[in-house]
């Protein structure tokens, strides 16, 4: 499992436009078993090296800043590949309507700190990316959050088992919500484990 999009994985935009459709549909049906909603506004998106490779590829191709952006892309989409003890996810709180949005992210401060995923009833706490200040001073969460989760061993061993209850959520007051992991999603993440 490779854990880092290195310049040598980076293909030249030409290239990249060649393979783009395919490489575009491989991973959107790879997401599919990758991503889970929680509650009525957040999507956990379960990142991989596939879809951020594909990122890096996709801003590339779209922004067209050649050699001197690919640097810039690698550091900013690197941390979000789980490196075998964790799972990371993009945390979306999706809300069409621009004032309903700001008034429900304005309740939300805080909101990353509280994400959690369950594995047969022990709850691992998310872990906000350091580098990312996802609440404002005024307490306004982000529409995106980044989040990773750091598994024990014991804990991995509990997630791969087949069947086994994994819980997704978060403990905010305003947001208090929680789903339930489909088995071919739990079946999918458990491949990020080395």
């Amino acid at each position: 499992m490779k854990n880092e999009v290195t310049r040598a994985d980076v293909l030249p935009t030409a290239d990249y436009a060649k393979v783009r459709k395919e490489r575009r549909a491989e991973v959107v049906a790879l997401k599919k078993n990758r991503r889970l909603e929680v509650g009525p506004f957040a999507t956990f998106h379960f990142e991989s090296f596939e879809t951020m490779w594909l990122q890096i590829h996709e801003m590339l191709f779209i922004e067209k800043g050649g050699e001197e952006q690919i640097q810039g892309e690698l550091d900013a989409y690197n941390p979000l590949i789980p490196k075998g003890g964790e799972l990371v996810a993009t945390v979306m709180f999706e809300i069409d309507d621009p004032l309903r949005r700001a008034g429900v992210l304005a309740r939300l401060g805080g909101v990353e700190e509280t994400a959690f995923i369950e594995v047969g009833g022990e709850r691992v706490r998310g872990k906000a990316e350091e580098d990312q200040d996802r609440t404002s001073a005024e307490g306004k969460a982000s529409s995106v959050q980044f989040v990773r989760f750091h598994f024990t061993p014991p804990q991995i061993a509990r997630f791969r088992t087949p069947g086994t209850q994994v819980l997704v959520g978060f403990g905010h007051p305003e947001y208090g919500h929680l789903a339930v992991m489909p088995e071919p999603v739990r079946e999918a993440l458990s491949r990020d484990f080395a």
